[in-house]
């Protein structure tokens, strides 16, 4: 070990105590000035938006949500059978890929009663996880024997959470699976309709254009919230369950004294031109549905003819002439 005599030592001493002086300065103005940078940063940082949510749109059935007289809810309640997938899938390109207006809300859903097959509750199941659109009913499966009451009278407990809008819907509908739809012009038909006691559809029989003499066609046919509400607690439906299930809904309108406010749309509403009969009509632009869509050759020249794939948007990854 190398002996360093005293005096040196004291001269190394005195340099080494100002070198860490200076050190202690410099780092004492660095973190003075990072302070500030730093709070220069918050401030500026301070005057840009913020984006916490996400900016996807639902896939289906509504538009943007606004409030006030303008805004519509509609369910379309679309009764069918547990086994019918392709239809289902079919039905939801039909009405997912339909444009909805601003402050309309319109939700498409699959209506059938309690599930009797094991491959049913996984098929379906599945469904229901993937696209949330089947309401299963509390039922036997059945097209005259009470289904449609058991669908209306349902849905105000269905629908009834406190954080929902009041009614949740302004209006129901009751739908085949063979009926085409077009959304824009049923929204633009009950813009000017009541929102209370309406009954809306194509009149029964098909010579009449009068819808307070007899009842609306099981094609399709619309009430106000207010109806659904009152058959859940009245008395006079649950005498007369069966018989065929338009005319049913119409008896229970006549004997309690509903549907006040009635609505025909034919001839916007209408069987499938072929073949004729006094209940068809030529496909035409005012049409609001299309009945009797039995086979693809039929939704294929329905679809056609509204050409709804006119916006499909041009890709190098198809070609379709």
């Amino acid at each position: 070990m190398r002996y360093i005599p005293r005096s040196q030592g004291r001269k190394l001493i005195i340099p080494s105590f100002f070198f860490i002086i200076a050190l202690c300065v410099l780092a004492f103005i660095n973190e003075i000035r990072f302070g500030s940078l730093l709070s220069f940063g918050r401030c500026a940082l301070s005057n840009v938006p913020m984006n916490n949510g996400s900016s996807e749109t639902p896939l289906l059935s509504s538009s943007s949500s606004s409030s006030g007289d303008n805004e519509i809810r509609i369910l379309v309640g679309i009764l069918t059978l547990p086994d019918q997938y392709p239809r289902r899938h079919f039905l939801r390109m039909i009405y997912g890929t339909q444009a909805i207006p601003n402050g309309i809300k319109i939700d498409v859903k699959f209506v059938f009663c309690n599930l009797t097959k094991e491959d049913q509750k996984v098929l379906v199941a599945l469904e229901i996880m993937r696209y949330d659109d089947i309401i299963i009913l509390n039922c036997n499966e059945n097209m005259n024997k009470g289904k449609t009451y058991t669908y209306f009278s349902s849905l105000p407990d269905l629908f009834n959470e406190t954080d929902s809008p009041n009614p949740p819907y302004h209006y129901i509908m009751k739908a085949d699976d063979d009926i085409y739809i077009r959304l824009e012009n049923l929204v633009a038909s009950l813009k000017p309709l009541p929102r209370e006691d309406l009954y809306y559809g194509y009149v029964i029989p098909c010579q009449s254009m009068d819808p307070f003499v007899h009842y609306m066609s099981g094609m399709g046919y619309l009430v106000s919230w207010d109806i659904a509400v009152w058959l859940k607690d009245s008395e006079i439906p649950k005498k007369h369950l069966e018989g065929p299930e338009d005319k049913v809904f119409g008896d229970w309108m006549k004997e309690g004294r509903r549907g006040k406010n009635r609505f025909n749309a034919k001839w916007s509403m209408y069987n499938f031109p072929e073949p004729p009969t006094k209940c068809t009509h030529e496909l035409w632009p005012d049409t609001i549905a299309v009945h009797l869509l039995k086979n693809q050759e039929k939704w294929i020249r329905t679809l056609n003819y509204f050409n709804v794939t006119s916006n499909l948007k041009p890709s190098k990854l198809y070609h379709i002439p």
